[in-house]
């Protein structure tokens, strides 16, 4: 299995490369949530949260609502295969429709 850190941190610096054309000022948060903040000329525009298998819990969907603030997007970024369950967990907190999903799937191709 996959160190959850390692894919973490992977999936974080991935995402800062590619959504470094769209936001002028990408600021990572190494100690807490959100992982990203996205940013134009010091306007916080969205918030980025990456989340693994095993940290898609109950609790952290609480903190997912606390991250909420109005007229900054919150996106999270999940395993492509637990779509489903974050759906449910936004659903059962009542923030299915403040919260944007992502995915992300880890592909390796032998020949």
């Amino acid at each position: 299995m996959i160190d959850e850190k390692l894919l973490h941190n992977l999936i974080v610096g991935h995402l800062r490369e590619r959504l470094k054309r769209d936001y002028k000022e990408i600021e990572i948060n190494p100690a807490g949530k959100p992982d990203l903040v996205l940013a134009n000329y010091g306007l916080v525009l969205a918030q980025v949260e990456v989340e693994t298998e095993g940290s898609i819990t109950t609790e952290n969907a609480e903190v997912w609502n606390g991250m909420i603030k109005p007229g900054i997007k919150l996106i999270l970024m999940i395993p492509k295969n637990s779509k489903v369950k974050v759906t449910e967990l936004l659903w059962q907190k009542g923030i299915a429709d403040k919260v944007s999903i992502g995915t992300y799937d880890l592909s390796i191709t032998m020949p």
